[in-house]
């Protein structure tokens, strides 16, 4: 696991961000930058088929975006916030709000054109 020098923006595995109820609002909302969170729990068999795909824009747009997940189980008070009910859900944030969201197991392409979407 790579550890940024922030403590408050730990990277899981190789580049997405480890989003919690205590830095969501200064790493998510406050992002200069379009978000991408993955609501996720380690039980979920559909969460981790899209965990990977979830690395892989992060290693790819992870200089034009934030892309991190957030472990619904280990961080209630976002998820609930958000009203996240099943999981994975994928929420798009932009200048601080949700301006998208993808709920379920999607193709990385679907990810990626939702995200792009937010660049333009």
């Amino acid at each position: 696991m790579y550890v940024c020098a922030n403590k408050n923006k730990r990277r899981i595995e190789n580049m997405a961000l480890e989003f919690t109820d205590s830095n969501f609002e200064e790493t998510a909302l406050k992002s200069d930058k379009p978000v991408l969170v993955d609501f996720w729990a380690e039980w979920c068999g559909p969460c981790r088929m899209v965990g990977p795909i979830v690395e892989e824009v992060a290693n790819e747009y992870g200089d034009k975006a934030v892309v991190g997940k957030l472990n619904v189980d280990l961080n209630p008070e976002v998820a609930t916030k958000y009203g996240i009910r099943s999981i994975p859900t994928i929420l798009f944030i932009k200048n601080g709000e949700v301006v998208d969201r993808q709920v379920g197991a999607v193709p990385k392409a679907t990810l990626v054109k939702k995200l792009e979407a937010q660049m333009a």
